[in-house]
């Protein structure tokens, strides 16, 4: 699947880019103590082995509780202590589903993914605009800096990452694939400055810029970042009218936020084709009221996974 929607708003500053890179932040490492899903025992292994693996690629243990503070310091604001607590929710977030072929792991974003996901999305927007192979140079450019100040926005936004196993290949970590991507913003606050129409509220969630590699699609993996995101904005958000765009052309993604519940609200006038834009629906879903575990039942799940 193919990012249907390029909702980008990017500030050219050089000044304003270096006061939001500043030093690469320390990875976290993954911990299930605040992860909202079932743990059945049939995936217990699969989801141990990959914590294994998470585990190996990080930095020591004592430098992840202020792995994603340290976004936030480098761009000078200061933190309620409501904001600090997502902090927590949004390092701890892991999304387990087992599919049919094989096994797909989200979770967010960490800084020493971010090229990674660039390309892809960079791939994905020069393959739905139809720009020339000479763009994507450039095209990355672009994406990097909006991932860059996207990153500076959380908790009130997360750019959320997939990797996938098949079933059968090894369960060393050595297989892990990085699989797919999409964003999230959870309030106004993380809200784009400037974005797609027909414009969504921005008081509310919304979901853009979600991909799959090429290699990957027809896996299940797309339905599941949209279950994994709506997941996130249970835990992240008062708010459950979610909300995205999908061009009117793009009939599998279409028919996959039907198939979820997601329904049209509005579309674009066709005046915008003058624009050279694609026209958009712009849908939404009402998420259920979910009562999360308390964390002693998760803790009590992860603790009965094999060593």
């Amino acid at each position: 699947m193919a990012a249907a929607t390029l909702s980008f708003s990017l500030s050219l500053d050089p000044q304003q880019y270096h006061n939001k890179t500043g030093t690469a932040p320390a990875s976290p490492i993954i911990s299930t103590k605040h992860s909202h899903f079932p743990l059945h025992k049939s995936t217990h292994c699969q989801f141990s082995n990959f914590l294994s693996f998470s585990h190996s690629s990080s930095s020591p243990a004592a430098t992840t509780a202020s792995s994603f503070l340290e976004d936030s310091f480098s761009a000078g604001r200061f933190l309620t202590n409501e904001e600090l607590e997502k902090l927590k929710t949004l390092e701890h977030f892991v999304h387990f589903q087992e599919l049919q072929s094989g096994f797909l792991w989200v979770r967010v974003m960490r800084p020493e993914e971010m090229d990674r996901t660039v390309s892809l999305l960079a791939e994905s927007f020069s393959e739905s605009m139809l720009l020339p192979v000479g763009y994507n140079k450039l095209l990355r450019f672009f994406v990097k800096q909006y991932l860059i100040e996207r990153r500076a926005v959380m908790p009130h936004a997360a750019t959320l990452i997939g990797f996938y196993r098949g079933k059968g290949e090894s369960e060393s970590g050595e297989d892990v694939d990085f699989a797919g991507t999409v964003e999230v913003c959870f309030d106004k606050r993380g809200a784009n400055a400037s974005p797609a129409t027909p414009t969504p509220p921005k008081n509310s969630p919304y979901i853009c810029n979600m991909t799959v590699r090429k290699e990957r699609r027809r896996r299940g993996i797309g339905w599941h970042l949209l279950k994994a995101s709506e997941e996130l904005i249970s835990q992240m958000s008062s708010s459950k009218e979610v909300y995205l765009h999908c061009r009117m052309i793009d009939e599998a993604p279409f028919n996959m936020y039907t198939k979820a519940g997601y329904s049209v609200v509005k579309t674009d006038n066709i005046i915008v084709l003058l624009t050279l834009q694609r026209r958009k629906h712009l849908m939404c879903k009402k998420l259920p009221v979910v009562d999360h575990p308390s964390e002693s039942d998760v803790s009590g799940s992860v603790e009965e996974l094999p060593s």
